[in-house]
């Protein structure tokens, strides 16, 4: 059980992470011209999705059994890998 504890936990921490970096780009993208703002809308709204799937990826770990949890790993780890990725790509485009 422990394992899973720190997984979850290291993965809320992200989130948590996750969510300041959105809502810098957030703070950008309101003070970038009307053209450029659009694009990082949509940069951040696609961003916005994947780390909500992150997320729930998350609350089915949390949830599932002990044998369930590292089934249900390498899937998480897949999402989690995108939305660093898609963080990475946004973050680029709106400095």
């Amino acid at each position: 059980m422990k394992k899973r504890d720190e997984y979850v936990e290291k993965l809320s921490a992200q989130l948590v992470e996750w969510d300041n970096q959105i809502e810098q780009l957030q703070d950008k993208a309101l003070s970038a011209t009307p053209d450029s703002g659009e694009g990082y809308s949509k940069a951040i709204a696609a961003l916005k999705t994947k780390r909500d799937q992150a997320a729930q990826k998350l609350q089915g770990i949390s949830a599932a059994g002990e044998d369930e949890w590292e089934d249900m790993k390498e899937g998480t780890d897949r999402v989690w890998n995108e939305v660093r990725s898609n963080l990475r790509d946004a973050i680029l485009k709106i400095k």
